[in-house]
């Protein structure tokens, strides 16, 4: 498909779009599952009141959870994917409205789940426990309950809350429409006069590009249309962080950041040792930035120069059958069990591969009950393969937790999320560089290498640092202006760039197109993944079988237990500083391989 020509979507090949047909055949089907579903609310109201009675009666509840999750998860799923085909379909965003509804309806009936465990005494519990045998099977579930006794509220207190919960989505769905459905920008005009269209598919295979008068338009391109609507992405912005701490402080956490990881039952101290160790290893980011500058050969190396390969000479382009053969030989040390879900993937409409008018931009993987659905919006970089193997990674996380586990422990937490993705992406990486002989090519990927870690151990955790601090001024009180945010975007860009980068003035107003910021404090955790990813990937590659069976044990265990454990179950320790600082180290022992071959 060619990357200058963005097709329709009813003009997209049946064998380029994922089977959205496996949750539902059609859209009648659709609602007349929602009508079914919104059935569950009277059972669920059956409920109130009863949990503290038996054993029996907790058990009943549970299992009512249980088929509301599957029933409910078809429904979203589908409603979801359907809307991100084509973002400006009304119907879809309608559909997509009604599933929110439903979900918070849900929640308001379960409001009283959460007191009325609170309220069973130990030793009534554990005679539950004695007397229905079969509710150890949900004790998990009521641990992290009680677990959080100090920020659970009355059971009217909680039924508010939940009837908010509409409310509080408001900021990430205008945000969405914003930025997926409603900002256009100029086409980009290249060296020789060719205009090229700038899309969010487009602007990172654009910032490649090695033309710099074309990544310069690119860049302008996009950034003037953001400065435009920086006041209302600022407000956006700001609307997201105040309905956080609003949560926060109803559910008395010190702070959003202990709110948002205490659902994860990660430790604050991991978010903040992350950002404390990448600060005392901002030298060989700064080693980095120097050497590109060098190597591309600019007096001022400007933000427009940081995606452009610095190997000049070498463009890798690869057509979608090719990424996925490529994908099968990476990861064949992860074993014959993994390739067989992998190649399930491919073969049987789980991805949705180009881009089409209207798609939603970027790349994610959904983790269906029925199978996974994986978006992409492929162009044939060799990026688009790592994201094709990083997708399939959280495909096959998804897959094997919710083949193995029981529906009730069936979603992996956050903090793992990224994990399996980035394991995936440096096993590529392993692969490439084993089977590539010729001293360009193989600088050409090292180049592809450092880009990885400074675009995720590195921008992300940038990223992280933003995120804390506005939402710290948040809750200090202070406005969160655009020129507040812009300044303050700005200066972290300076300290994590260092002196030999130009810090563009656009530069400063990425934040309005990063979503990642509308997820709560998701994007510490593409960082912290990074470095256990790196040290679980070696330890594959090293010990082989009984590394991939203590992997393929950590992707099969959903949320049976905390992130901290499951990933010490893989071999790695992320407690630790020990996995952030050794994938720092081998950043800057990949700059010196970059320099013995090129300098």
């Amino acid at each position: 498909m060619h990357t200058n020509h963005i097709p329709a979507r009813a003009d997209v090949p049946a064998q380029d779009q994922w089977s959205i047909c496996d949750l539902f055949p059609s859209d009648d089907a659709w609602r007349s599952a929602l009508a079914q579903a919104r059935e569950f609310i009277p059972r669920i109201t059956a409920c109130r009141g009863r949990l503290g009675e038996s054993g029996d009666a907790l058990l009943a509840f549970f299992r009512l959870n249980d088929e509301v999750s599957l029933a409910f998860d078809a429904l979203v799923h589908y409603a979801q994917r359907k809307s991100d085909e084509d973002t400006r379909a009304a119907a879809y965003q309608e559909m997509v409205s009604q599933v929110t509804r439903l979900a918070v309806e849900l929640q308001s009936a379960a409001a009283f789940e959460t007191p009325e465990l609170l309220a069973i005494p130990d030793e009534v519990l554990a005679r539950f426990y004695q007397q229905t045998p079969a509710l150890a099977g949900y004790r998990l579930c009521i641990d992290r309950v009680r677990r959080r006794r100090d920020h659970v509220l009355s059971d009217k207190e909680e039924a508010l809350l939940a009837a908010a919960g509409e409310m509080a989505a408001a900021p990430d769905e205008i945000y969405s429409m914003l930025n997926d459905a409603d900002l256009t920008f100029p086409d980009a005009v290249d060296g020789d006069g060719v205009p090229h269209p700038v899309t969010h598919g487009t602007f990172i295979p654009l910032m490649q590009s090695y033309d710099r008068v074309l990544r310069r338009a690119a860049f302008d391109s996009l950034y003037t249309v953001y400065g435009k609507f920086r006041n209302t992405a600022a407000a956006t912005l700001s609307a997201q962080m105040k309905q956080l701490l609003f949560f926060a402080n109803a559910r008395r956490y010190p702070s959003t950041l202990d709110a948002a990881l205490d659902g994860t039952e990660v430790p604050p101290a991991i978010y903040h040792n992350l950002i404390d160790a990448v600060h005392r290893s901002f030298a060989p980011m700064y080693r980095y930035v120097a050497l590109r500058k060098k190597l591309l050969g600019v007096d001022e190396l400007h933000m427009y120069d940081l995606y452009v390969p610095v190997v000049g000479g070498v463009e890798m382009r690869f057509t979608f059958a090719e990424a996925k053969e490529i994908a099968c030989k990476a990861l064949a040390p992860l074993g014959e069990e993994y390739l067989a879900i992998l190649r399930e993937g491919f073969e049987n409409g789980w991805i949705d591969v180009y881009e089409n008018q209207g798609k939603r931009s970027g790349a994610y993987s959904a983790g269906a009950r029925v199978h996974p659905y994986v978006l992409l919006n492929f162009k044939g970089t060799l990026d688009d393969v790592f994201t094709l193997v990083h997708e399939m990674g959280h495909a096959i996380h998804s897959y094997l937790s919710n083949k193995t586990q029981p529906t009730a422990y069936q979603d992996y937490v956050i903090f793992v999320a990224e994990v399996a993705s980035t394991c995936n992406e440096a096993l590529l990486m392993e692969y490439l560089l084993s089977v590539t002989e010729d001293k360009t090519q193989r600088a050409y990927l090292i180049n592809h290498f450092l880009e990885q870690f400074r675009g995720t151990l590195y921008r992300q955790t940038m990223f992280a640092e933003f995120e804390l601090e506005v939402n710290r001024m948040t809750q200090r009180g202070e406005g969160t202006t655009a020129e507040a945010l812009c300044a303050l975007y700005k200066r972290l860009n300076e300290q994590y760039f260092g002196p030999d980068m130009v810090i563009d003035e656009q530069i400063a107003l990425e934040w309005a197109r990063i979503p990642h910021f509308y997820y709560d404090y998701y994007v510490y955790q593409y960082a912290t993944g990074y470095a256990a990813a790196i040290a679980l990937s070696r330890r594959i590659l090293r010990e082989g079988a009984p590394a991939v069976q203590d992997y393929l044990g950590f992707l099969s265990g959903g949320c049976s237990a905390d992130p901290i454990t499951l990933l010490r179950g893989a071999g790695v320790d992320m407690a630790a500083p020990q996995p952030i600082e050794d994938a720092t180290r081998l950043f800057d022992e990949l700059l010196g391989d970059m320099e013995a071959l090129l300098i």
